[in-house]
């Protein structure tokens, strides 16, 4: 009861600032996590200096992302759909609406594992998988992705439950604690357990085991909250028909975003290694090195969500507004000085990674070209997020197809066909220069409509 009466002052009463950063820090801090023990893959598989390891295990980032699309289809569908009926004051609707979520994406995890089981040589080849390229992609596909995709949707869901009912302090811990001990079981598994030449395999097998620890924790957490917002009881998985329907309506549009993402960078491997292996290497450690600042933005915007959610189903829009400006000022920030950094020490990071000079000298040019558009891409994904954040499904589905569909994929074939390698990295920048342009102008016609 304790933490739930907080929850609601941190929504209701405490100023903006101390709010967000109650909310925001803790997942920026989980997102880093992510990010470090993410690039803990790519790190030690580059201390092998093979670019063919780097290669393949570059591969999985689109199947990855199939996995967040379910995570947000019922973790951002229910956790903002949660937020705002705690607004309103239906708590135990909100207890249905997380049990059914719940074993939705226990359900789904499990379909998309027997997938991958089945077809996982034909899809890793459509992904861009050359023959000295498969057996490390396979060997990490099966780790993460046929025995892991459970428990790393469902840990992802159930942190979006915490957040949204303002635990962030608890969903943040829980993605650090498992991202951590991921960066431990890498080398451990790696050179240490398995003989030279596994390096891939080991590293998938650190990579399931801590999704499995962050999954554990999380229901952990949750089921000792006896009473609390979040129910996982089957008795409760009968939602109504109008919740189930407001889950999707944000939920889809959600799971569209990152699955038009996925296909960006499906894209972006397919049209990459037609130039190659050693290009195609450099570009999955560049699509890696850019996340810090695009990570620290994610866990901006999930901070605000809940916040603006709640306040926006109370009634409260001036203090919504005050939520939405002060994160969008903040990541902005952020964003531009994110952007100096990178231009200055782009080889550097490279050679973090992997010191095989082609490599490093391709990156280098990718990593900078690409960073530029890190500010426009915030505004884009920010205001994707308020959307979802107030249960505007339409708006953050249009927005989110307009920038993938309409922009960034058509854009990637035209700037490869004009200008080959370069159009590919540099298509980002411009897709989210024009973008950020319709984002802006849309809601700046919501806050007209509600005259705000």
């Amino acid at each position: 009861m304790n933490a739930k009466h907080n929850s609601r002052e941190i929504f209701e009463s405490w100023p903006i600032p101390k709010a967000l950063t109650e909310l925001a820090l803790p997942m920026i801090f989980g997102q880093l996590i992510i990010l470090v023990y993410n690039l803990a893959d790519t790190f030690f598989i580059g201390r092998t200096n093979n670019p063919l390891m780097v290669a393949g295990v570059s591969l999985l980032l689109p199947v990855f992302n199939i996995s967040i699309t379910f995570a947000n289809l019922f973790g951002i569908g229910g956790g903002t759909l949660i937020s705002r009926l705690m607004g309103a004051k239906r708590d135990d609707e909100a207890r249905s609406v997380s049990a059914f979520c719940f074993w939705m994406t226990i359900l789904a995890g499990g379909m998309f594992s027997a997938f991958m089981y089945v077809f996982m040589t034909p899809v890793l080849r459509m992904l861009g998988a050359s023959d000295d390229t498969l057996k490390f992609a396979g060997q990490y596909t099966f780790c993460v992705i046929v025995l892991g995709a459970v428990p790393t949707i469902l840990g992802m869901t159930l942190s979006n439950f915490l957040r949204s009912t303002g635990r962030a302090k608890q969903a943040g811990f829980g993605v650090s604690m498992g991202g951590i001990i991921n960066i431990f079981l890498d080398p451990l598994f790696m050179f240490v357990i398995l003989p030279e030449g596994d390096e891939v395999l080991g590293a998938g097998i650190a990579t399931m085991l801590s999704n499995v620890i962050i999954c554990v924790y999380f229901l952990c957490v949750i089921l000792a909250d006896r009473g609390g917002i979040i129910s996982l009881s089957p008795a409760n998985v009968l939602a109504s028909a109008r919740n189930i329907y407001e889950v999707f309506a944000v939920g889809v549009p959600a799971a569209i975003s990152v699955t038009l993402f996925d296909v960006t960078y499906i894209v972006i491997d397919k049209l990459a290694s037609s130039y190659g292996d050693i290009p195609l290497a450099a570009v999955g450690i560049v699509l890696k090195a850019e996340r810090l600042p695009l990570n620290v933005g994610i866990g901006l915007c999930m901070g605000m969500m809940p916040l603006a959610g709640y306040n926006y189903s109370a009634g409260n829009l001036a203090r919504m507004r005050e939520a939405v400006s002060f994160s969008r000022k903040v990541g902005l920030v952020f964003g531009f000085v994110s952007v100096a950094m990178y231009e200055i020490f782009a080889a550097y990071i490279m050679r973090i990674f992997i010191e095989d000079a082609q490599t490093v000298e391709l990156g280098t040019h990718f990593l900078r070209a690409r960073v530029l558009a890190t500010p426009f891409m915030f505004i884009c994904f920010h205001l994707v997020n308020f959307f979802q954040a107030v249960g505007d499904g339409g708006k953050a589905l249009n927005l989110g197809v307009a920038r993938w569909a309409v922009f960034n994929i058509p854009l990637l074939f035209v700037m490869n066909w004009v200008f080959g390698m370069y159009g590919i990295v540099w298509t980002q920048v411009v897709a989210d220069v024009m973008m950020a342009g319709v984002s802006l102008w849309v809601y700046r016609r919501f806050e007209a409509q509600h005259k705000l």
